[in-house]
């Protein structure tokens, strides 16, 4: 799938991660036992932050890419992943305006200037972008929930395709029905700003906007020869790195994730 790892232009901070602690992913198993029926529902809302999740069963996927041979996506190589809930669209401005209001945190990327903010993602119901990793984990901690690795995205955004150059097929000249795409026509309408989340149709598992629109943060720390010595039950990216990964479109923004339903505790970065 044509979704190369990249790092965005557009961020004025890259953050740095810290190691979750024992007592954090207890927390974080704790809520989603608390959250997760035993049946494991398709659907949910997190309470914390009101945001829609969906299922992603576990599986095994060929992660990497096989059509473009992107040397920073290569080798491909087998991953298996536990089942996991995914935010269903990406975090709005409304969401991390919240945030902020109820946890003091300091946004660190933008330093509180939200003009280009709003220049980009008009409204409430935009994505929140301009976000550093730091913002990013912030958030995702504040919610009781986490990033999603790599390999996790990845996953999710294929949505159920094998062999796809992306999440609706192959054919790149239907992109203006399916993401906010360079404004290439069809219902891109945005080529001035994003496009509020939901805006076109969700993917095989039910997430939307997982091309185009905005690069979405991932937890891993990117590693140039990861994909070469991957392990392939749930890997979670190189032990330590200068930066992280980023996935999808444009503009760094965030879609957050809960712990593994068979796991402990969630990975730490």
């Amino acid at each position: 799938m044509s979704m190369m790892r990249k790092f965005s232009w557009m961020l004025l901070v890259v953050g740095c991660g810290e190691e979750i602690a024992d007592d954090e992913g207890k927390a974080v198993k704790d809520l989603v036992e608390d959250e997760v029926v035993a049946e494991a529902e398709k659907e949910i809302v997190w309470e914390k932050d009101g945001q829609e999740m969906v299922l992603i069963p576990a599986g095994s996927f060929q992660m990497g890419d096989h059509l473009d041979k992107m040397k920073n996506a290569l080798p491909v190589h087998e991953a298996k992943l536990d089942g996991f809930y995914m935010d269903r669209h990406e975090v709005t401005v409304g969401q991390f305006k919240r945030f902020l209001k109820q946890s003091g945190y300091k946004f660190e990327a933008v330093k509180a200037d939200w003009d280009e903010v709003e220049q980009w993602s008009p409204t409430d119901e935009h994505p929140m972008i301009f976000v550093a990793w730091n913002d990013a984990t912030a958030y995702a901690k504040w919610a009781g929930k986490r990033l999603p690795t790599e390999a996790e995205w990845e996953y999710a955004a294929r949505g159920g395709g094998v062999g796809k150059r992306y999440p609706w097929g192959d054919d790149k000249n239907v992109a203006g029905d399916q993401a906010n795409y360079k404004s290439i026509g069809g219902r891109d309408k945005w080529e001035e700003s994003t496009a509020p989340v939901g805006s076109f149709e969700a993917n095989g598992y039910g997430l939307h906007d997982m091309a185009g629109n905005a690069w979405e943060w991932c937890q891993d720390w990117y590693g140039w020869d990861y994909y070469s010595k991957s392990p392939v039950n749930n890997p979670r990216g190189p032990g330590k790195g200068q930066d992280q990964v980023l996935r999808a479109g444009v503009g760094a923004a965030l879609r957050t994730t809960c712990a593994w339903l068979t796991a402990a505790a969630p990975p730490s970065e």
